[in-house]
């Protein structure tokens, strides 16, 4: 009996001490199978050199090509308005009649003066003649200097009263008041029976031109630096003056014509540190109207490097560009760029890539530096989506 119970206890410790050595080995088991977890598939493009362009985003505001506040240069009542308002108008058309019978009797006056003046000139002309007749013989000096002055007088009235006639028909003139250049109409600000004065302040209507029209950009003077600094090592290899610029309306939708530069301002604001562009650019159906927001998009030239989608890179806490690549051991690695230039929808950068390098573009976001990774050959479409390549459309990839 005492030996029975000696063996109970026995029996239990052994079968305990094989239960411990049990679950110790199914631990050992499971982290083994943990350590030789399969790569994570990733998403990569193979970088390839080239020339790109240069691009600039920038803010602007569309203006008129020309802008006139048309205003009267004579006073008189409105008799007539000859335009529709809002209508397109031509160089010349007539836009406001002021009532011009005053000034039609001003210029019938004036022309009756210089008929006066006129009349005066053959009778001093037949004078100083007979007296350069006489003057030796009868007729003294005096008197032929007082004929010569006299047909002086005479012909200078004459001219007095032209320019007379000159100025009240020039006035008479501008009793009709017409468009200075091709264009379209603002809303009058008369109406028929106003009076209005020459050189008032208030315009009565006004003129715009708008096709072309005129873009105003901003753009800060540190990208001007950068531009001027790739210009002198030779990285730019097209003039910014030459640049192409496209424009996105305030729609997002992407306006058809093309534009050149214009002009730049020479002079950096003292508040703000931009610079202004202006841009030129067709607008045949005034799709662009005065005052619009645009956003342009300028190619400043061409330069040598490689694409990195904008989608792959991230900032530290420097600002610079930050990128991972999958090592030639296919590990993660990430590498760092102190200069890059924007290029569409992508940075461009010249050092710290080489040929045939593997960018991650999808999927690096949960993987760690040094991490296996199981590289899926993609691209990059036009609008950032990354899309396998054929060969790869079996394997599992990460999606966009």
């Amino acid at each position: 009996m005492l030996a029975r119970k000696l063996f109970l206890p026995l029996f239990l410790s052994l079968a305990l001490a094989a239960c411990s050595d049990s679950g110790q080995g199914g631990n050992t088991d499971a982290g083994n199978k943990a350590q030789e977890r399969p790569p994570t598939p990733v998403s990569v493009v193979a970088m390839k050199a080239g020339d790109y362009p240069i691009t600039r985003v920038l803010p602007g505001r569309a203006t008129a090509f020309q802008n006139a506040g048309i205003r009267p240069r004579v006073t008189g009542a409105v008799r007539e308005i000859a335009f529709k308002e809002g209508s397109e108008v031509q160089a010349g058309d007539l836009l406001f009649q002021i009532e011009d019978d005053t000034y039609m009797a001003v210029v019938a006056q004036a022309r009756a003066s210089v008929a006066k003046a006129e009349a005066s000139v053959p009778s001093a002309q037949a004078n100083l003649a007979r007296y350069e007749r006489l003057v030796n013989s009868g007729a003294t000096q005096m008197e032929y200097e007082t004929a010569r002055v006299t047909l002086l007088q005479a012909e200078a009235d004459v001219a007095q009263a032209k320019a007379a006639l000159q100025a009240a028909e020039i006035d008479l003139g501008l009793t009709k008041i017409r468009a200075p250049f091709d264009g379209i109409t603002n809303i009058s600000n008369v109406s028929i029976g106003n009076i209005v004065t020459a050189n008032q302040a208030e315009a009565l209507t006004t003129l715009r031109k708008i096709d072309p029209i005129y873009i105003n950009l901003t753009e800060s003077s540190t990208n001007l630096l950068e531009v001027r600094n790739a210009l002198a090592s030779g990285r730019l290899t097209s003039d910014p003056h030459e640049a192409e610029i496209s424009l996105r309306l305030e729609d997002g939708t992407v306006y058809p014509q093309a534009g050149k530069l214009d002009m730049s301002e020479m002079a950096v604001s003292e508040t703000t540190g931009t610079y202004q562009i202006r841009a030129l650019f067709e607008n045949p159906s005034n799709v662009i109207l005065p005052g619009m927001y645009v956003r342009a998009t300028v190619i400043l030239g061409m330069e040598k490097g490689y694409l990195i989608p904008q989608r792959a890179a991230t900032r530290n806490a420097r600002g610079e560009l930050a990128a991972k690549f999958v090592t030639g051991e296919g590990k993660v690695e990430t590498r760092i760029f102190p200069v890059s230039q924007v290029s569409g929808n992508n940075w461009l950068v010249a050092e710290g890539v080489s040929e045939g390098d593997r960018l991650i573009v999808d999927g690096f976001q949960w993987i760690a530096d040094g991490a296996a990774v199981a590289p899926v050959d993609a691209t990059v479409d036009e609008n950032g989506l990354v899309v396998e390549t054929p060969n790869n459309a079996a394997e599992p990839a990460a999606k966009p």
